[in-house]
């Protein structure tokens, strides 16, 4: 209880912290608007560009701070999103094979509090920086007058902060009822995780998809997609397994998991590697197939702006890196569990999930083609630096794996690979 009235006030003090900050930005929005109307088509406001890029096409100082942040959080945040559904499809499945790879999902996906709670605080501050329509007066944008209950700047600066807040308090609910299971053995605090996965997967869905909403497809509040939501969630939980799979060989390497990791756990985590490949790639052709046959105005623009300049490059790099070079090399089985091959395709996973991230977010500001700037590493690699110390910290403060997990024992004594054309023997 004491626990739950500190979590309520951390929750309210943010809240107010984040509402300061977009308020305390809201004076910029009567500049912006006079910029807009000054440098800015009709067209251009059709297509999303904001008030904060000059005419030349180059955004100002602030706006490619905020942008550049923008990216990296989103996928800082793609992976602490797919942490947190590995735990959840644990418990829904009533798994066995990821017992003891579970805690490592566990600790990843508790940096969303406080820290991701946290360094969302500067896309609060630059909010009018970022997102366009916070400088367009609803009343002469038809597309953003129908979706003001939910795009308007009370809502932003209160959903926003709630939503990141919210998973992470369910985050920290099944690590906390994980390591009380490893003093007490009970098997309440499996039973009480199921419930929370069965309930709490539906809010999970819904709640991802808004995030993504607000934080990303609003930079161009005219697009219309039903498939955004699904398509954000499948790289994310792409990019974790990658990631995943490297920690939890790591771990064995170096000892803390050498007694729980077997070849099936390396495996399994390779095989829905290699199936979130295919899923990506089928939800992002859905996506673009389904806007491109139906071919109206307020979707369709939203893939020609891509087609412009190097843009054009940067979709055939997706196409491929994304999912034909990932598909092909992980066709074969037992590059699965090969490091010489899985680490180098991690660090690939990564890079093509970034270079994704970029592709949603900077056609905004740099609509005629990729313009890297010194800002996109550094906060992206600052960003990972930071997640990753709380993220070896938490690791550290508990046990590597779930110690009395009903379903350790299992994961670790009946579940080898079998060689080719044998079987599996109990």
């Amino acid at each position: 209880m004491k626990s739950l009235f500190q979590n309520f006030r951390v929750l309210v003090a943010l809240l107010v912290v984040s509402g300061l900050l977009g308020w305390a930005t809201g004076g910029l929005q009567a500049a912006d608007a006079a910029t807009t109307n000054a440098v800015a088509s009709a067209d251009g406001h059709a297509h999303g560009v904001d008030g904060h890029v000059h005419a030349g096409g180059e955004p100002d100082f602030l706006a490619q701070i905020g942008y550049s942040y923008l990216t990296a959080y989103m996928f800082c945040l793609s992976l602490c999103m797919g942490a947190l559904f590995l735990v959840f499809l644990h418990h829904l499945f009533d798994a066995s094979w990821s017992a003891p790879v579970r805690r490592v999902a566990e600790q990843m996906s508790a940096v969303l509090f406080p820290w991701m709670l946290v360094l969302l605080l500067p896309i609060l501050a630059l909010q009018s920086k970022i997102y366009p329509w916070l400088s367009i007066d609803p009343a002469t944008d038809h597309s953003l007058d129908v979706k003001k209950i939910l795009f308007n700047r009370i809502a932003f600066n209160v959903l926003v902060p709630a939503l990141v807040l919210s998973w992470g308090l369910i985050a920290h609910t099944f690590r906390r009822w994980s390591i009380a299971q490893d003093k007490d053995g009970a098997a309440i605090w499996t039973k009480k995780s199921r419930v929370l996965a069965a309930v709490g997967i539906f809010y999970f869905a819904f709640s991802l998809t808004l995030g993504c909403f607000y934080l990303m497809k609003s930079l161009q509040h005219q697009f219309f997609s039903t498939m955004y939501g699904v398509y954000y969630f499948a790289g994310s939980v792409w990019t974790t397994l990658a990631t995943v799979w490297v920690v939890v060989l790591y771990f064995k390497d170096r000892g803390p998991l050498s007694q729980v990791i077997s070849k099936r756990q390396i495996q399994d985590l390779g095989v829905l590697f290699f199936a979130f490949t295919v899923f990506y790639a089928y939800i992002h052709f859905s996506q673009y197939f389904l806007i491109w046959n139906a071919a109206i105005p307020e979707e369709t623009f939203w893939y020609v702006g891509r087609e412009q300049g190097s843009w054009k490059w940067v979709g055939f790099t997706i196409l491929f890196g994304h999912f034909f070079v990932p598909f092909l090399v992980l066709l074969n089985q037992d590059v699965k569990m090969n490091p010489a091959i899985m680490v180098p395709m991690a660090a690939w996973a990564w890079l093509m999930h970034y270079v994704d991230m970029t592709f949603n977010i900077m056609p905004v500001p740099h609509p005629h083609g990729l313009h890297v700037t010194f800002w996109d590493p550094l906060f992206w690699a600052g960003m990972v630096s930071v997640l990753g110390y709380f993220f070896l910290k938490n690791f550290r403060s508990a046990a590597p794996y779930p110690l009395r997990d009903p379903r350790l024992k299992e994961a670790v004594t009946h579940h080898e690979v079998p060689a080719p054309g044998a079987t599996v023997h109990h």
